[in-house]
């Protein structure tokens, strides 16, 4: 029970970081590079990167190398879940 406890605690609090959070929402639509993450989310490419060194450390998202380019995607169905209840909870059509 104190390794699941772990497990969440460490989920939780990367859910508690807005830009953290906001990563995984669009890796939830499935695998996407630095580059189109921060495109999407208006942020800095460097910002991302630093945000998803974080999410990967805690084993929340996974990484491919094709030749320049990462490709990052959620690394378990528990992060997917838990943003798939947030998305249905906070966000409507017209808010997210």
């Amino acid at each position: 029970m104190s390794e699941a406890a772990d497990q969440a605690t460490n989920l939780l609090k990367a859910l508690s970081g807005r830009s953290r959070l906001m990563i995984l929402c669009q890796l939830v639509d499935g695998e996407q590079a630095v580059s189109e993450l921060a495109d999407a989310l208006e942020m800095r490419q460097a910002a991302v990167s630093q945000q998803l060194a974080l999410l990967r450390k805690d084993g929340l998202v996974s990484a491919r190398r094709e030749a320049r380019t990462i490709h990052y995607s959620l690394a378990g169905e528990e992060a997917r879940r838990i943003i798939e209840v947030l998305y249905e909870l906070f966000c409507d059509n017209d808010a997210c």
